[in-house]
């Protein structure tokens, strides 16, 4: 049964994990609405997305792909596993070091690893364990695995064995059933809405069987496929069907008396989609919503018009005809805060969307 959490429940600004992961998780299904999860790359996509969260007084997720992991490290490393490892790492530490700061709480995940990826997320566990022993906390919230592709036997029992192990230090897992449409940092592949694409779709009963094997191991989340698409498509071309969560909540209520929501449901694929659906999945005890495409199209495009405004700086170090110096132009903090505005002014409008403007755990 889900702990009697309401809104007045405060935790401590900064990275939550552990209990409190769960307490913000219950108080936003109590409450009826979601935190946006943001993919970040750089200190900048992390530090626009808690500039935002700060000043909409809303908790936030900031979550990192194995891409990202690997860029956050550079691109020029020279060995690309131990990068997407160890760019994980100094994110999450800087996450770490700033989030208290920002004065919300910050959940901290990583997005799709599939199979291959295991390595990945069991080598971020490493550094999470010794991070463990040093401060009393995981250095991530939560680590997703997708193994939606495999048999849905093997998805559980893999993600079983990574939960086992992730409890053992406060953290949480989020699992997918059934396939998110689209390609994620190279997981997935292109949109097929078929009518007889099942996978686009998960069965409530499979829900149910993941529910009975994973609930005394551990907490954890669902990613369950309603139709989901990653990116952005023209209006009517993704087909979601928020009722699927709703039925596979009132199964598993149905069979283990857990009070209404007893699942703890992720909208993947959330860019672009009707405002409308999104509010009607927050009934249904989704708490996260990945907001990626969105965001990348926000953060890019004021950088676009940036470089349109200035393009001369772009091309020469000094003005050719006045001898007119353009530092203040090409300096990349001009052009870099011009996108951290952008990625900013998107997430005010999805704290809103979303129903968690003003609503921050975090006191004190």
């Amino acid at each position: 049964m889900a702990p009697d959490t309401t809104l007045t429940a405060s935790l401590k600004p900064g990275v939550v994990t552990g209990k409190d992961y769960e307490t913000l998780v219950h108080a936003c299904k109590a409450g009826r609405y979601a935190l946006p999860a943001v993919n970040v790359t750089n200190t900048s996509t992390i530090n626009a997305t808690l500039e935002a969260a700060a000043r909409n007084g809303a908790d936030v997720i900031l979550q990192l792909s194995n891409g990202g992991a690997q860029f956050y490290a550079g691109q020029g490393f020279p060995d690309g596993a131990l990068a997407k490892v160890l760019g994980g790492v100094s994110a999450a530490r800087h996450v770490h070091t700033m989030a208290e700061h920002y004065g919300v709480c910050v959940v901290l995940h990583t997005d799709h690893a599939n199979k291959k990826l295991i390595p990945w997320v069991e080598g971020l566990m490493d550094h999470g364990e010794a991070f463990y022993r040093e401060t009393g906390k995981p250095l991530f919230s939560s680590h997703m695995l997708d193994l939606s592709e495999e048999p849905i036997e093997e998805n559980l029992a893999e993600c079983e064995r990574l939960l086992k192990r992730m409890q053992a230090i406060g953290m949480a897992i989020e699992i997918e059933l059934g396939v998110t449409g689209g390609e994620e940092d190279g997981i997935g592949g292109e949109y097929d809405d078929s009518a007889d694409n099942s996978k686009l779709y998960t069965q409530p009963e499979d829900v149910l069987q993941a529910f009975e094997q994973l609930r005394d191991i551990g907490f954890f989340s669902v990613a369950a496929s309603f139709g989901n698409v990653h990116g952005v498509y023209k209006p009517g071309n993704v087909k979601l069907r928020p009722e699927i969560l709703k039925n596979s909540q009132a199964l598993v209520a149905e069979r283990h008396g857990d009070g209404p929501n007893p699942l703890n449901l992720v909208f993947h694929g959330g860019s672009g989609s009707d405002k409308g659906q999104i509010t009607e999945t927050l009934d249904y005890g989704v708490f996260k919503f990945n907001i990626d495409t969105d965001t990348q199209f926000a953060f890019s495009e004021p950088v676009g018009k940036y470089v349109d405004e200035h393009s001369a700086a772009f091309k020469y170090q000094v003005d050719p005809q006045t001898d007119e110096p353009y530092k203040k132009f090409y300096d990349p903090r001009k052009w870099l805060r011009a996108a951290e505005l952008g990625q900013a002014t998107r997430l005010d409008e999805a704290f809103v969307d979303l129903n968690a403007k003003g609503r921050s755990l975090a006191r004190g």
